[in-house]
């Protein structure tokens, strides 16, 4: 018979600390601090698998649990002698939610459970307090009604006060039993009114109630909106814990609380909390009463400390929060109450604090010999360090709320409102602070993405060219914003009624989605000492490299500054957008010939020689991939017919020439149609003068710092061996002409993009003419799914909401596919070339589930957007801990 129900407390518990898929943090937390000697009430806890088969079987409870309940139930009654019912000593319980994770105030709750029109005077007489009883007794009837029965808390709420009002009495507290016993008959009244149904008596039922509605609260709207964003899947289902009530509302000498065994903001080593007098564990969580601090170091004027008016429960809570600390070995989040100056423990569990309390309490746990450093550096959660790295919302400023969209790239901002990149440009070189509003950004907007505090647009995904580009740049950026309307004529964006024009002020939040009209005040991010000590125990475990995406001095500097190991992903097309050098692209685009399209080029060769020049000089001695040109060439053209006009005119051309020139060069799918290494086999004399620029520029500084760059050449789009071939044979022969030239010659590699399912299948091939293997996860993605990562916002969370997949696999990499064929690659690619080295340059390398993937395949290095430098060092040490290399 599965056993569906485990008991704690009173010397009976069946359950313990690493039980918690089964009794959820909660229970095995009570548990736990039941079997270490802790004052716990006795009760016991209904299992998650018991919510799985409540879901699978329509809402039906499995066979043999309500014995198993009555069992547990009647065992409760023997350690407290008290009988759940009965009319002169009634047990009354507690039933409360307990995922195997904490999701705080997500699910439902009910106290006093058990009270009816009975067992209310028996409550009263065993306590020898009416007023007491019979606030319980409102309170059952309120949580209870609103939990269980579905009525408007609120309609409770108007009853109270009427009664308060009658009574001249400010706070609850200052109500008596017959006051009490006013609002319960008008509860009941109300209930009857709004159900239909007398308020349920039968304490039996209303244990049943309770526990269905503690199952059903975990497929609430709240609750699942906390899974999606805390990435809880839904099949971990809730337990249930059914305790023995012990009360903090019976007088002076009693209270609740909740309390932290650090300062869960700023992590300090100092007890945190709130107590209430005569109180129940709702009046501290609801904010009806002003808590009072537990300490009288902590207390203001006026003030009356938990220390001073409960002093020996106070000595014996202290003792506690030392016995708790050192027995998990983590600061902890404490529910506790006081009966008659007795303290009871209701609950603890690892306690939620920011990222910088987080990065102190690892440290400061392991220099004080709590922890380990190992065991420090799994204690951070890697994607929240982009909190330390980003300007953020004052989080008591006032604000309006506009729109939200996508949280694409993470950190703050405000500014007026533009719509175009070359008006961020302008108003930005007058020290304007400008969000750049586009319905999509392109290529061509680089410029005003660079120039802008912020990006806002109203289509793509997470992984859309605004977010790609702006996390790159550590812009703020919220991106498929479809709630917004932008108007590029009226100069207005546009949402739920409300407008704003150019040249007013709007804030972004790119850590929530969040846009905001007028200017929301900042505050700066402070990276502490830290921060620094526990990046470094992360460097001394991580087995991966770690190395940035950039194309730009500014990014290849933040990128260093943040700790990379080189470039992995140098995007040359980024360069080529640049107003000095846009001009001599389109006139080789233009060019009729190959002729005109070298010379051209050679106009180019400067430039792409000092970019190069600008990368090698930060990144001396380290590798630095560059990919080449990989777009297709029909992005560097204008569209708008004003703009051919006005290029036409720049370059000297003919702009009909021009226009069927952009004619000639349009494709129905661009992503699959001729870019990367076909663009540099039909035109080999791009890759040619970027191959001359590459090396010219790594010579000239190798001589100047007397330290070489590492140059790997990296060929987009690969999907069969002859491709790679050809195009390393031009940029081997570029290599040997300029090495002859100088009369020096230093190591370089070449290499591809694994980027195609081709490519994956057939790497064992392509490994024999490639030195690496960079995997171009975005790309990749794309072709397997057969999807664009622009369009694909419109649906994808639609499949995530219905379970068809996990996450989007744009911002977290697919396993099974995608991942299935990153292995295969590997696998044959090092079966060929046993020293062939393999890194990831997609989005994904960002992302902490994915680079735990690329520990599993044996990748030697990940590469993702300077500010993610931080967050990848520490998921690459955590995905080697966890991997125990």
């Amino acid at each position: 018979m599965t056993k569906w129900v485990y008991s704690f407390g009173a010397d009976h518990n069946e359950g313990r600390a690493g039980m918690r898929n089964l009794l959820g943090g909660k229970g095995a937390n009570l548990a736990e601090m039941a079997s270490i000697g802790l004052p716990v009430p006795p009760g016991f806890t209904l299992t998650t698998e018991v919510c799985t088969a409540f879901y699978d079987n329509d809402r039906a409870y499995p066979e043999y649990l309500a014995g198993q309940v009555r069992d547990a139930l009647a065992r409760i009654e023997a350690a407290v002698g008290l009988r759940f019912g009965d009319k002169h000593r009634p047990l009354l319980v507690s039933v409360r939610s307990g995922a195997r994770v904490s999701m705080p105030g997500m699910m439902d709750t009910v106290l006093n459970l058990g009270l009816n029109d009975a067992t209310v005077e028996g409550l009263g007489e065993a306590s020898g307090d009416a007023r007491f009883a019979w606030d319980s007794y409102r309170r059952f009837i309120q949580m209870y009604g609103s939990v269980v029965l579905g009525v408007d808390h609120h309609r409770f709420e108007e009853i109270i006060e009427h009664v308060k009002l009658d009574a001249g009495a400010i706070e609850d507290t200052a109500l008596s039993a017959q006051d009490w016993h006013r609002v319960v008959h008008g509860y009941k009244e109300m209930v009857q009114g709004e159900t239909g149904k007398p308020f349920p008596q039968d304490p039996e039922e209303q244990l049943w109630g309770a526990i269905g509605a503690v199952f059903g609260s975990w497929m609430n709207p709240r609750a699942i909106t906390y899974r999606r964003l805390h990435d809880i899947p839904a099949g971990w289902g809730t337990a249930v814990n059914v305790q023995a009530m012990v009360f903090g509302n019976m007088g002076a000498d009693c209270a609740t609380g909740v309390c932290f065994t650090r300062d869960p903001s700023t992590g300090e080593n100092i007890f945190y909390g709130e107590f209430l007098v005569n109180a129940q564990g709702e009046d501290v969580v609801a904010g009806i009463r002003t808590p009072q601090p537990l300490s009288s170091l902590r207390a203001k004027p006026g003030e009356v400390s938990m220390e001073e008016a409960l002093p020996k429960a106070y000595e014996e809570l202290c003792r506690v929060r030392e016995t708790l600390e050192r027995h998990y070995r983590d600061m902890q989040d404490i529910e506790f109450t006081i009966q008659q100056n007795r303290l009871y423990m209701l609950q603890t569990r690892s306690g939620k604090r920011t990222t910088a309390a987080s990065l102190r309490i690892a440290v400061e746990m392991a220099n004080e010999g709590l922890i380990d450093r190992s065991e420090a550096v799994r204690r951070v959660n890697p994607a929240a360090l982009d909190q330390l790295l980003h300007p953020m919302l004052d989080p008591t400023a006032k604000r309006t709320i506009f729109s939200k969209g996508l949280p694409a790239s993470p950190g703050a901002a405000s500014g007026a409102v533009v719509f175009s990149a070359d008006e961020a440009e302008s108003r930005a070189a007058k020290g304007e602070q400008v969000i750049l509003v586009r319905i999509e950004t392109s290529p061509e907007d680089i410029h005003g993405m660079h120039a802008a505090r912020g990006i806002l647009t109203t289509r793509g995904g997470m992984t859309s060219h605004a977010a790609v580009v702006a996390r790159g740049m550590g812009r703020p950026c919220v991106a498929g914003a479809g709630g917004i309307s932008v108007d590029y004529g009226a100069q207005t964006l546009s949402a739920g009624g409300r407008r704003v024009n150019a040249g007013e002020m709007i804030t972004i939040d790119g850590a929530s989605g969040e846009v905001f009209v007028g200017s929301v005040p900042m505050i700066e991010p402070a990276m502490s000492g830290d921060f620094a000590t526990l990046m470094e125990w992360a460097d001394a475990r991580r087995r991966m490299r770690v190395r940035a995406n950039a194309e730009t001095p500014l990014d290849a500097e933040t990128a260093k500054k943040f700790g990379a190991e080189g470039i992995g992903l140098c995007r040359t097309e980024h360069m080529f957008f640049d107003p000095s050098r846009i001009g001599a692209v389109q006139k080789m685009i233009m060019a009729s010939d190959e002729r005109g399209r070298r010379a051209a080029l050679e106009r180019l060769l400067p430039f792409q020689r000092q970019d190069f020049r600008d990368l090698f000089r930060i990144m001396a001695g380290l590798p630095v991939t560059i990919r080449l040109l990989d777009p297709p060439l029909h992005e560097f053209l204008p569209h708008a017919e004003a703009e051919l006009a006005e290029v036409a005119e720049a370059l000297g051309a003919d702009v009909d020439a021009m226009r069927r020139r952009a004619a000639e060069l349009a494709e129905a799918n661009p992503m699959l149609g001729h870019r990367g290494c076909r663009l540099g086999i039909t035109y080999p004399e791009i890759y040619e003068m970027q191959a001359r620029a590459i090396f010219e520029g790594a010579l000239d500084v190798a001589k100047e710092l007397g330290r070489a760059p590492v140059p790997e050449i990296m060929i987009p789009l690969v999907g069969m061996r002859r491709e790679l071939e050809i195009t390393r044979a031009q940029v081997d022969r570029v290599a040997q002409e300029v090495f002859a030239e100088a009369g020096r010659t230093l190591e370089y590699q070449v290499g591809t993009m694994i980027e195609l399912p081709r490519a994956a299948l057939t790497a064992d091939a392509i490994a024999e003419v490639a030195d690496f293997f960079s995997f171009g996860t975005n790309d990749l993605t794309q072709t397997v799914f057969g999807l664009s990562r622009d369009d694909a916002g419109k649906f994808l969370p639609h499949y995530v909401d219905a379970g068809i997949l996990p996450k989007d696999p744009f911002v977290s990499m697919d396993i099974e596919g995608v991942g299935a064929l990153v292995q295969i690659a590997a696998e044959k690619g090092r079966r060929t070339r046993p020293d062939l080295k393999l890194g990831i340059c997609g989005e994904h390398g960002g992302d902490p589930a994915s680079i735990a993937f690329c520990e599993m395949a044996g990748l030697d290095y990940v590469s993702c957007s300077p500010y993610r430098v931080p967050v990848a060092r520490l998921a690459a040490a955590q995905a080697a801990l966890g991997s125990g290399k």
